[in-house]
């Protein structure tokens, strides 16, 4: 029996280019750089003083949702109720002409409200265990973002929320794609929303010594496949897509940025933290997708990469694409938008499956920003510093994470 076609029918961002879709693609292919110094509260103590901090300049909560509804939430489920919100939008679906038992949501964070976990232990300590809010515990768990866009359009169709890390988005609209697949739902909402840049999650990274410590200059810090790369930059926001079953899609007349054609999941049972050095995991993720989709190697056009401009890991993901794609790999465009955005840990997926869409609609490849000199070991196409104009009929996007999580979408031209 054949199985459901999946549709990606809505798309919607929160990050710290903005969260208006068009405006977003258009600072995103102009190489403008999301990074900048934080200022959401004092880290004149920290090693790294710089990230993807989505500031009020660039975005505004009440222009979407309310004062009321705000107070109630942890800035992860803001950006996430927000993200569904604008994607919702975007795909032009109207709930009230759809079965809501076969509608439903799978959106994750790897981390959660860590803010109000945060605020609320400070809370406890200057004022006794009496004073910690009732909303704590709905605000900071997991599953907030989730149960929030449910309740949001009354969707009674599966829930749930994925927490691998950064493939957490990644591995939430591959598990939304299957419930469609499987005929248990019609529309899923599906993504991944973080907001970490707090005092103890920036801590918690530094601590780590995975971030990049170019404070002198934000824009230029985040530099994927890059010779001169020193880590990632943290960053936060959301991403969600409207995937829908395909012959409901066309029914309704909805813009198609892409067909959903299959996911690859795997494990690298290495290290918690480091990746395969051979990107085996990685490798094996991507050749399940291809498989899924009934495709060879050399029909993939382009990769949106998870490159987060770690030296490990990014060698890593470079020599995943050799064993996969074989000589193909030196005609394939790949690219980075970490550059751009930096590192948006659970939500990033999401936010790279929103670009790879719109490239694939657009027939332009964004560019991965601040390459300057080439690292031999990295000696692919990187579609360095400049947006470049493509045919793309079939794309992939990586996304890996720490416990050893990989996850790879296939999408095609619709």
């Amino acid at each position: 029996m054949p199985k459901t076609r999946v549709a990606i029918t809505g798309l919607g961002v929160v990050t710290p280019l903005g969260d208006d879709l068009e405006k977003f693609w258009r600072r995103l292919l102009a190489g403008e750089s999301g990074i900048r110094s934080i200022t959401r509260f004092d880290v004149s103590s920290y090693p790294v003083r710089i990230g993807g901090e989505i500031t009020p300049e660039v975005f505004n909560a009440e222009q979407t949702i309310s004062p009321k509804e705000i107070k109630r939430l942890d800035r992860f489920s803001v950006y996430g109720l927000i993200a569904g919100i604008h994607a919702v939008k975007n795909s032009g679906i109207d709930f009230s002409r759809i079965n809501l038992d076969r509608a439903g949501v799978i959106v994750g964070s790897g981390i959660g409200g860590i803010e109000e976990m945060e605020q609320q232990y400070d809370r406890m300590l200057a004022r006794g265990v009496g004073r910690v809010s009732p909303f704590t515990v709905p605000k900071l768990m997991v599953n907030a973002a989730a149960g929030n866009l449910s309740i949001q359009w009354g969707l009674r169709g599966p829930v749930s929320a994925t927490a691998t890390a950064c493939a957490t988005a990644g591995n939430a609209i591959a598990d939304a794609f299957q419930t469609i697949q499987r005929g248990e739902a019609d529309v899923m909402l599906a993504g991944g929303a973080e907001a970490a840049m707090t005092k103890l999650g920036l801590a918690a990274f530094c601590a780590l010594r995975a971030l990049s410590t170019r404070n002198g200059d934000p824009a230029r810090a985040s530099r994927p496949f890059e010779k001169n790369r020193d880590g990632f930059v943290m960053s936060e926001g959301a991403g969600v897509v409207v995937l829908e079953e395909l012959e409901q899609a066309r029914a309704r007349g909805a813009k198609i940025y892409g067909e959903l054609l299959a996911c690859g999941a795997t494990g690298d049972a290495c290290h918690i933290t480091a990746p395969d050095a051979n990107g085996g995991g990685a490798a094996k993720a991507m050749c399940k997708a291809l498989r899924e989709a009934g495709l060879r190697p050399d029909q993939i056009d382009y990769i949106n990469a998870h490159g987060t401009a770690t030296d490990l890991g990014d060698l890593a993901e470079t020599r995943a694409v050799h064993q996969v794609f074989g000589s193909h790999a030196k005609t394939l465009a790949i690219s980075s938008t970490k550059g751009a955005l930096g590192h948006s840990l659970g939500a990033s997926g999401a936010i790279e499956l929103v670009i790879t869409c719109l490239a694939l609609d657009h027939g332009v490849l964004p560019p991965t920003i601040n390459y300057d000199e080439p690292d031999e070991r990295c000696d692919l196409d990187y579609v360095p510093n400049a947006a470049r104009t493509a045919a793309i009929r079939y794309a992939m996007s990586n996304s890996f994470g720490f416990g050893g999580h990989n996850t790879s979408l296939l999408i095609g031209k619709y």
